[in-house]
């Protein structure tokens, strides 16, 4: 099965991360765990970088779901190139999707997963409409 990234769907974000020696199990490969690790990192690097990142007395994202295909094994050394795609903003959500490649073997997905964001008022417990500078960044 290979991951699609569809048309609609907005790249925003590319970043590269190492594999650390520590990153493998006894298998000898990057442990399924720290695929969600590594798709942690690029999405809160992105929400970071476009001042997004959440703030407990007021507002910020969450998500409510992540899932991961895995593929081929990652295995050390080397490095991750991790890209980070949107889609599909509504009132108070979007999607996030990632893929992972090897730096040194492009275009070759070794992992692919996502989530879906909600943008939440974190003092009210519940969800709050996009930001109109969010929306614009995750708008097709």
């Amino acid at each position: 099965m290979r991951f699609e990234i569809p048309a609609e769907k907005k790249l925003v974000h590319q970043m590269r991360i190492p594999i650390r020696w520590g990153d493998m199990d006894a298998m000898g490969h990057v442990n399924n765990t720290v695929y969600f690790r590594y798709l942690e990192i690029i999405r809160v690097d992105w929400l970071d970088s476009v001042g997004g990142a959440p703030n407990p007395a007021g507002q910020g994202p969450v998500i409510v779901n992540a899932f991961c295909n895995f593929y081929k094994q990652l295995e050390y050394p080397g490095e991750v190139l991790a890209k980070h795609y949107v889609s599909n903003p509504g009132r108070s959500s979007f999607d996030t999707w990632i893929t992972l490649e090897r730096v040194d073997q492009p275009e070759l997905i070794y992992a692919a997963g996502g989530a879906t964001t909600v943008w939440m008022d974190f003092p009210a417990q519940k969800s709050a409409p996009l930001p109109d500078w969010l929306l614009k960044l995750v708008a097709a």
